[in-house]
């Protein structure tokens, strides 16, 4: 079966996953996340020490640090040979981010690079399928747009990604729908298809909004905006910024980006002096960071 058969053939009939991992993660700082893993490993054994091992590597790589997390991947692998499909999964999925993901500059990206990548996610995927690990297999099928950068390729991931998300009744496959319509409307967003883009942008913001992650929000919100502006919608492109602008700031988390689209819709008003405020306020955050 082609790789696009295999996103589609991750059915609802799963088991579930051994161990969660996701209330241990925090993506913003992995570090925290690498203590995490590493305290339940103390007590963790078979296949969880394993997947805690694949969490840990993962933080490696968000942090930029490839070769440790291939090193510790290295270390493992012969027992996870032997392990059940998830932690031969993760193993997988953990083992292509190392050669293409988020964290790795365009310049760094060679064909051996997406080749390994590829090879890797492949191999998630058919044992995410085989095994109906439906979130994992989600998982995999998303980071091929890390491979595939056209946003063609992009829309055709994000769009078997969905049919994955929507054909499965596993929680933790459905925790992926908002992450995907983003992705989904992203990828819309750049082919220039604003009207479809902003219907999944604003899917995206429902499901958040029926959540608890403000930080989440705020961006699915921060989304609808932009697009909103793309579409020539520049009064409530405005309102929704402004109202992004006083949400952050009550956080403690100004935004630069936040303020780089009231720059820009002020601009465009011709307002200069209120352009020129958030180009301020959007430099000062760069210098103090």
């Amino acid at each position: 079966m082609s790789v696009a058969g295999a996103a589609l053939g991750a059915l609802m009939t799963g088991q579930s996953l051994a161990l969660d991992v996701v209330p241990m993660w925090d993506f913003n700082r992995p570090e925290v996340s690498e203590q995490r893993f590493r305290d339940a490993l103390k007590t963790a054994s078979g296949d969880d020490a394993l997947i805690l091992q694949t969490q840990i590597a993962r933080t490696y790589g968000l942090r930029g640090q490839f070769d440790a997390a291939r090193e510790l991947l290295r270390t493992i692998e012969p027992e996870v040979a032997r392990a059940g499909p998830e932690a031969r999964v993760r193993y997988d999925l953990e083992l292509g981010r190392t050669y293409a993901s988020a964290t790795h500059p365009p310049e760094t990206q060679t064909p051996e690079t997406r080749d390994r990548a590829r090879a890797a996610y492949t191999r998630a995927l058919t044992q995410a399928r085989d095994a109906h690990l439906d979130a994992l297999a989600i998982d995999a099928i998303h980071m091929f747009a890390f491979i595939d950068s056209e946003p063609a390729d992009q829309l055709k991931w994000a769009q078997q990604a969905l049919s994955v998300v929507e054909a499965s009744s596993q929680p933790d496959a459905k925790r992926w729908e908002a992450s995907i319509r983003n992705n989904l409307g992203y990828a819309l967003h750049q082919l220039g298809r604003y009207d479809e883009a902003l219907a999944q942008f604003e899917a995206a913001l429902a499901i958040r909004e029926r959540g608890t992650n403000d930080e989440a929000t705020r961006g699915a919100r921060w989304m609808v905006a932009w697009t909103l502006r793309s579409l020539g919608r520049k009064d409530e492109a405005l309102a929704i910024q402004l109202r992004l602008e006083s949400e952050a700031d009550a956080a403690g988390a100004p935004d630069p980006e936040i303020f780089e689209e009231l720059e820009l819709l002020y601009r465009e008003r011709g307002d200069l002096e209120r352009a020129e405020h958030y180009r301020v306020r959007k430099a000062s955050i760069a210098v103090t960071r």
